[in-house]
């Protein structure tokens, strides 16, 4: 089961939510009722929110247990979960409507945040209003990169999200097939063959390689990779390319993290970053051939039916991995290359469209804190219907949550807690550009990428051919 089929069974549970669909309850715009006084909570009970959300684990678990949050609020929340590409449609028209079918929007730092972040809400002003609840915990309790990638934008002293999940790519392997042939390939090899972020790039690569020659009784294939004509071909292809030290643009830490109009001339076309795609290339030449065919799902479900020996992927697929491999599975950090280890974060905020009206966007601060919440992301991270992983310092500190790190788990995404807290450390997490343009640029990026694996460029023509597409979209600027 991928985490799309874990969504789809939460559809029967808690709130309203459709996939794909439209809202039916989107036909006037009154503001939502207040009633001054009393519980804070309840000021706004008798409204509805609607959420708009990528199909997503914590929107999974939310959906499948919206009850206490109506409970504590009256308020009822409907949700219309699609995919990216379509959210981020959806989102700019309504946004450039002036008005607000959608008044909680998860809000991609790239796609959504970085080019429509003046039709957000600057959250600020509402944990500073007396008669809002507070943010328990406040800002500080949200893991400081993540609250910087996902919520704000050049300024720091703005806030327009929330951290709401945080996936990051790590390096996934079969446990028991590295435990069964560890003596054999430390002889053959001649170094130890322990996965983790002190593991070269190329050591890995000899290790897919391994198992390709001596394991096909086990496993067809030491390696697979989500490797399609897709954003998922641009997250892969980033780990390798920032650990030999290439990078998208100049100060790509700064650009990643808090973001950039303006992030000058593409430095794609520099030795580090051609090297960089001839590695990728060349570890893509000894992969499953499939891997030119896959997003980070189909390597998923292809790792869990037992095909790869190992693969980089996103963090939260160990809730399915464990369903399926129980025990089988380790997980570390991705391996490092001349430069460092890189590990991509995918993670994502929850935003209130400033078109809102004022008791609309009280009702939605009311949701965010919520949905935020340790309590939330503790119930989410125990979830059957999704699950997700905490974006708040202090849930990780949790005794349940600390023991949950280790087997039998009842909160198998925290298998991986050692490697994410390796991969989130400001020295290797993985940024790519928080640019306005940047869907564009993506675009760019993993169409010529595709083109070199599929034989039709080589990479540094690929490199040079990105770096030249980049360069002309970022000169023409952006207007939202």
């Amino acid at each position: 089961m991928s985490r799309r089929d874990v969504l789809r069974g939460a559809l029967a549970a808690g709130a309203s939510l459709t996939l794909g669909g439209s809202l039916s309850s989107c036909g006037s715009r009154g503001d939502a009722p207040r009633t001054a006084g009393g519980d804070p909570w309840r000021q706004f009970r008798g409204a509805t929110l609607n959420f708009i959300s990528e199909n997503t684990a914590p929107t999974a678990a939310i959906a499948a247990n919206i009850r206490p949050f109506t409970e504590l609020t009256g308020i009822d929340v409907s949700i219309v979960t699609l995919e990216l590409s379509a959210l981020v449609q959806r989102v700019a028209l309504d946004l450039a409507s002036g008005q607000a079918q959608y008044q909680v929007i998860y809000a991609d730092p790239y796609q959504v945040l970085a080019p429509y972040h003046k039709g957000l809400v600057e959250l600020r002003s509402l944990q500073n209003d007396p008669n809002l609840p507070d943010l328990p915990g406040g800002l500080t309790d949200f893991i400081p990169t993540q609250l910087d990638a996902a919520g704000r934008f050049v300024d720091r002293e703005k806030v327009y999200a929330l951290p709401y999940d945080a996936p990051t790519m790590i390096w996934q392997y079969r446990r028991d097939l590295f435990d069964k042939y560890r003596d054999r390939m430390a002889d053959d090899l001649g170094f130890d063959p322990t996965p983790g972020g002190d593991r070269t790039w190329e050591e890995y690569f000899q290790l897919a390689q391994w198992f390709n020659k001596n394991a096909t009784a086990d496993v067809p294939y030491g390696t697979g990779h989500q490797a399609r004509q897709h954003d998922s071909l641009m997250n892969d292809f980033s780990n390798v390319l920032w650990s030999y030290g290439g990078d998208y643009f100049d100060n790509g830490k700064e650009v990643g993290r808090l973001g950039a109009t303006d992030p000058g001339p593409c430095r794609l076309g520099s030795a580090a970053a051609i090297a960089g795609a001839e590695f990728y290339n060349r570890l893509l030449g000894i992969a499953d051939p499939a891997s030119t065919t896959w997003d980070w799902d189909g390597v998923g479900a292809a790792f869990r039916s037992g095909r790869l020996a190992m693969c980089p992927n996103w963090h939260e697929f160990a809730a399915s991995n464990e369903q399926v491999l129980p025990g089988k599975v380790g997980y570390a950090a991705l391996p490092k290359g001349p430069a460092g280890t890189a590990n991509m974060y995918g993670g994502t905020g929850i935003a209130i469209s400033a078109n809102t009206l004022p008791h609309e966007r009280g009702a939605a601060w009311l949701f965010l804190v919520w949905a935020t919440s340790p309590e939330t992301q503790l119930a989410n991270l125990k979830s059957k219907a999704g699950g997700g992983t905490p974006t708040r310092t202090s849930v990780y500190e949790l005794p349940e949550v600390r023991a949950a790190e280790r087997r039998p788990s009842s909160m198998p995404n925290m298998l991986t807690a050692a490697a994410v807290r390796q991969a989130w450390q400001p020295d290797r997490i993985g940024l790519r550009p928080k640019i306005p343009m940047w869907n564009e640029c993506n675009t760019a990026v993993f169409t010529q990428l595709s083109r070199m694996l599929t034989g039709g460029t080589s990479p540094e023509e690929a490199m040079r051919s990105i770096t030249s597409r980049v360069d002309r979209i970022v000169a023409r600027g952006w207007v939202a």
